[in-house]
């Protein structure tokens, strides 16, 4: 495949207000490790290629083992990943194909028992941005 359109120059200044927002979720205290696992799920569901590959390197870079990141996208049957982390992923799920759940209440109440209001919100900006950044990726055929 080959590139329809460098987003990344056209829309520079948009880019750079996602990218500030990826910069501020790497010092949220939600953590790196499971903003970039819910970057790595949000990408599988997506299926983009690029941001896979980036979010694969990163987790592995922060000491995640192989085995838990070939676990990922079965995490639902795993006891690898912590209830915190099973929290996280549902509601990226959820958010990922939020026309068809449109995020029930249950899954935002698991989130409650393991993160403070704060860093519930600052991880769905990191799952809306992760999405939007997949979404520009595949259009555009990075």
């Amino acid at each position: 495949m080959s590139l329809r359109l460098p987003y990344y120059d056209l829309s520079s200044e948009a880019l750079a207000g996602m990218r500030a927002v990826g910069a501020y979720l790497e010092q949220s205290s939600v953590g790196r490790e499971l903003i970039e696992l819910v970057y790595l799920r949000v990408s599988q569901i997506n299926g983009c290629a690029f941001c896979l590959k980036k979010h694969a390197k990163a987790l592995r870079e922060l000491g995640v083992s192989q085995e838990k990141l070939d676990m990922l996208a079965g995490w639902h049957a795993s006891a690898i990943f912590s209830s915190k982390e099973a929290a996280a992923l549902a509601w990226a799920e959820s958010l990922t194909a939020i026309s068809t759940t449109h995020a029930p209440d249950a899954l935002f109440e698991a989130l409650r028992e393991h993160f403070s209001d704060q860093q519930i919100s600052d991880l769905s900006f990191a799952i809306a941005n992760m999405n939007a950044l997949n979404r520009l990726a595949i259009s555009m055929r990075q």
